[in-house]
């Protein structure tokens, strides 16, 4: 957390001699701010491993960072984990929050590494009086003005940190796609023979439901996908990188309840499906926590149901698809921001606290949410029938 208070602090300074600076000026609106020399800095991949590796020699008891594979620039796909016990795979609900799978959007792996430090700060933290009133804890991070003193989110809760790594085992990975954060790219650096424009969208790179580009070229544009030097490639096969391997074999091996991708931009919230109109088994549950999720950072929610995804139409080879439909897994996908990587710290940083909240409103998810069985496919017949019955 010292790292990120350091940031506020610079951030607060530049943002006075900003105002200064433009206080002669009719409109001093964020475009003029982010056209100035004075921009948020986000962290590189080099920072990010050195914060883990000194979080790690503080908080060994409880946080921990280990690699699930190599890109194809030789960088880590780093895991970090949060649990009370956190050498000892615990028969606790798992949660998986990761970011950037795309590399040129950066506030979803900014948020990730402020809420890594959160939340090791919280855990050793004496419960405290942060606005001074009497009372401790009285304020989550939640977006409401819970003990109604006009201020909201004032008094943050650290035994709310402390039962969530207590009972849950928390893993966060800030960079799926490390190298792509560091040349500032969406895609991956898998440059295939042929190819101008290098690498793979790796969220189109996940397995299911492949099929469908065969079935429906026109409807889900196989032509740019297919194509080695569109910005969303899918990759020659499902699971063909690297880093999807990487998730893969981790989701293969783990006991997830609940995940939430960052992307940015758009200030939305989805979840499956990606790739239809049509409504998941179990809507109820999605749309219950999706609701809560909303109402601490105020985005939008994307059902199935919305004509974002027609039938047939959407999006293939997504994470959240993959997660819900071959394990069972209550996944999220959260679009931060209005726009890719906002340099106006202002907006950096209340991105980051508020997804603190939300966060950990879906790591207290973990434990109570039904647990859901695999997905049951339907034939592809059925599925368009039913589809054109309804609407």
């Amino acid at each position: 957390m010292r790292d990120f208070i350091s940031k506020i602090i610079v951030s607060i300074i530049l943002l006075f001699l900003i105002t200064g600076a433009f206080s002669s000026a009719a409109n001093t609106n964020n475009k003029s701010f982010e056209s100035s020399q004075f921009a948020y800095e986000y962290y590189t991949y080099q920072e990010m491993v050195d914060l883990f590796e000194g979080l790690q020699d503080l908080y060994p008891d409880f946080m921990s960072y280990t690699s699930l594979g190599k890109t194809y620039e030789n960088r880590d796909v780093w895991l970090v984990k949060l649990s009370d016990n956190v050498e000892v795979n615990e028969d606790e609900p798992g949660v998986l929050l990761m970011g950037s799978i795309h590399g040129d959007e950066r506030p979803p792996f900014e948020s990730l590494i402020y809420l890594i430090e959160h939340m090791t700060e919280f855990y050793v933290k004496e419960n405290t009086d942060d606005d001074e009133d009497g009372l401790m804890n009285e304020d989550p991070i939640d977006g409401i003005d819970n003990d109604d003193d006009g201020q909201i989110d004032e008094d943050p809760s650290e035994d709310r940190v402390r039962d969530i790594i207590d009972n849950t085992e928390v893993f966060i990975i800030p960079m799926v796609n490390p190298d792509g954060v560091e040349h500032n790219t969406r895609k991956n650096r898998d440059q295939k023979p042929g190819q101008t424009n290098i690498g793979v969208d790796l969220n189109r790179n996940f397995a299911y439901k492949w099929y469908l580009y065969d079935i429906f070229p026109i409807a889900y544009n196989d032509a740019r996908t297919s194509d080695l030097n569109s910005w969303n490639y899918r990759g020659e096969e499902p699971f063909s990188e690297l880093e999807t391997k990487a998730i893969k074999n981790f989701i293969e091996n783990e006991d997830i309840k609940i995940s939430l991708s960052y992307h940015s931009y758009g200030e939305v919230i989805m979840y499956p499906w990606t790739h239809t109109s049509q409504r998941v088994p179990h809507e109820k549950i999605f749309l219950s926590v999706a609701q809560g999720i909303s109402s601490i950072d105020g985005y939008y929610i994307y059902n199935g149901l919305t004509t974002i995804l027609p039938w047939p139409g959407g999006t293939i080879g997504t994470s959240e698809n993959w997660f819900y439909s071959e394990h069972g897994i209550l996944s999220f996908t959260m679009e931060l921001c209005k726009s890719k990587a906002p340099t106006n710290p202002a907006v950096v940083i209340d991105c980051c606290i508020k997804h603190v909240g939300v966060n950990l409103y879906v790591c207290e998810q973990a434990p109570t949410v039904k647990q859901v069985s695999k997905v049951v496919d339907k034939p592809i017949i059925f599925q368009t029938f039913f589809t054109f019955y309804r609407n």
